[in-house]
């Protein structure tokens, strides 16, 4: 059997709100109650679950591949919604979008702090 990544576990304040927001802005499925978890399943069969943090939640990084059709759709999602979202990690572009490697990219941050990435292109595919 190869090594694919299955699940990984996303800790928040409200696991049931922030499994729901995420499922609506990239535009999965609801997410699937197991035990204390809310799961937010992807297109390659990996899991995003979500659970309550002890405290506050420690920011992390999510990014996923999409296509250029899908990011044009969770994008408008992301401006309906009033997020602000910037170029680069460093959140030093506000308001503006990448395009690294001849796709486009963008991040925005979530209710916990979460810093999420779309991309249409994996770093390092194509033209810079």
């Amino acid at each position: 059997m190869a090594t694919e990544l299955n699940h990984t576990i996303v800790y928040v304040r409200d696991p049931a709100s922030a499994a729901a927001d995420l499922a609506d802005i990239l535009g999965r499925p609801a997410p699937v109650r197991y035990g204390p978890f809310h799961g937010v399943e992807l297109d390659n069969a990996v899991t995003l679950d979500f659970l309550q943090a002890d405290g506050d939640p420690v920011a992390q990084h999510y990014a996923f591949l999409v296509s250029e059709e899908e990011f044009d759709r969770i994008f408008k999602r992301i401006a309906k919604r009033g997020l602000r979202y910037w170029a680069d990690p460093a959140r030093q572009q506000p308001g503006r979008i990448n395009h690294h490697d001849g796709g486009r990219g963008v991040y925005w941050e979530d209710a916990d702090g979460h810093l999420l990435e779309i991309i249409t292109r994996p770093y390092g595919s194509g033209e810079r």
